[in-house]
């Protein structure tokens, strides 16, 4: 399948005040989804995190950096966020946990989707499913050759232990071109996605990659001296009307 047309994606954590993620995923889901698009984003998935009940996590993508700042400017700046936006707020901590990133090549950008988003109120497509999203935090940037390994070394043991990768990401250090909203700088992050029926399913890919002969001798030993800090691991449940799922 053809990459999505998202070249610049933001990877959004939300730290909410307990017991309001629900709150918030039912104001998004219904408010904030198709109004974002109409101005040239693309809502890509929206997610309850299954290891923190007061984080929501959320992808958003723009065709390129001036698009991105056209488009924000003119949800922020519109209705519908003014309509709701003291509602929206009022669940929130903190919003400014943001990674800016790109496709890492031309094959890494998430698939267009197999079926179209749920209707407001319509109910959530079967099956369900879950998305793990793994963070390396490298002390330089993610080069060619890095790419190249991931390709090559990386992707076939993830995939031979049911976990192949939807997309994979990388930093965008392009100058931050809606600066009301802060994103992390000085960061080099790599970052996949992969897809899972279900928790058994995710867990079964772990232990396996755990056991791999490939991953212990053909990955794991060129990786610690990339790492600047231990991986992030995001185990996601996609909301009722994520696009990802």
């Amino acid at each position: 399948m053809e990459p999505l047309r998202c070249p610049v994606l933001e990877l959004r954590q939300y730290t909410l005040h307990p017991g309001q993620r629900d709150v918030l995923i039912d104001l998004f889901d219904r408010e904030f989804v198709e109004s974002q698009e109409a101005v040239g984003a693309t809502v890509l998935g929206q997610f309850r995190d299954l290891d923190d009940p007061d984080r929501f996590v959320w992808l958003r993508g723009f065709a390129d950096m001036p698009l991105r700042a056209k488009a924000l400017d003119s949800f922020y700046g519109g209705p519908v966020w003014r309509a709701h936006r003291d509602e929206a707020n009022a669940t929130m901590i903190d919003s400014d946990n943001v990674l800016l990133l790109r496709p890492a090549s031309t094959h890494g950008g998430f698939p267009v989707p197999v079926r179209a988003r749920p209707a407001p109120g319509e109910p959530a497509p079967s099956p369900q499913s879950l998305v793990l999203a793994t963070i390396w935090y490298g002390h330089g940037p993610f080069d060619t050759a890095f790419v190249e390994f991931f390709e090559q070394r990386v992707r076939p043991a993830l995939a031979e232990t049911g976990g192949e990768p939807l997309a994979y990401l990388q930093s965008e250090h392009a100058p931050n071109t809606f600066p009301a909203l802060p994103v992390r700088t000085n960061e080099e992050v790599f970052v996949w996605f992969a897809r899972f029926t279900d928790e058994g399913h995710l867990d079964d890919h772990l232990n396996r990659l755990q056991r791999s002969e490939r991953w212990r001798e053909e990955v794991l030993p060129n990786l610690p001296e990339q790492w600047a800090r231990p991986p992030q691991r995001l185990r996601l449940e996609p909301t009722g009307r994520s696009l990802l799922r």
